[in-house]
């Protein structure tokens, strides 16, 4: 979006110079029909300029920004998924100590240290099942959500170019020559 506006403000202001350019030139002194074409050129490339500094402040509200709020989003979903993942290698990990705990003769202290395990497991076993939980709850809300969140800002921003590009659409008039 960012290169779109970049090379359309890119254009209008290269259409603005070569109007600006043509009125410099010696065939408007020689000219009269001709300085007046090339001042109503004139007169239409500023407005095209006015105009396209309108539509990217207009992009620029309305899509830019949301975009930005909506990515600053990301950072904060990263670290709930990296948190879950943590989670689940400690459980895993906790879980591996129980098996192997299980699979030893069932002697004095090794039930002791399997119970022991087993006290140490229920908690990270709690921990990952709310935070996967949790997760499986926001992603699919997160990803249905985008075309809510954006839809607003295209509707506007449709709605602000179509407005510009009827006020932008003024023939241009020419002084008829006699």
């Amino acid at each position: 979006m960012k290169k779109s506006t970049d090379a359309d403000l890119a254009m209008s202001k290269s259409a603005v110079k070569i109007s600006l350019d043509l009125l410099s030139n010696p065939l408007c002194e020689q000219d009269q029909d001709f300085l007046n074409m090339v001042t109503a050129l004139d007169t239409a490339m500023k407005r095209m300029d006015a105009f396209n500094q309108e539509k990217v402040n207009q992009i620029q509200k309305t899509v830019i920004e949301p975009l930005k709020k909506f990515g600053s989003v990301f950072p904060s979903l990263n670290m709930a998924v990296k948190r879950r993942e943590q989670a689940l290698q400690d459980y895993r990990r906790l879980q591996a100590k129980v098996e192997k705990y299980e699979e030893k003769e069932k002697t004095g202290p090794v039930l002791a240290k399997l119970h022991q395990a087993r006290e140490e497991l229920r908690p990270v076993r709690d921990d990952f099942e709310a935070k996967n939980k949790q997760l499986l709850d926001e992603m699919p809300r997160f990803y249905n959500s985008r075309l809510d969140y954006f839809q607003p800002s295209f509707e506007s921003l449709i709605r602000a170019q179509v407005t510009k590009l009827k006020a932008q659409h003024v023939p241009i008039r020419l002084q008829p020559t006699t």
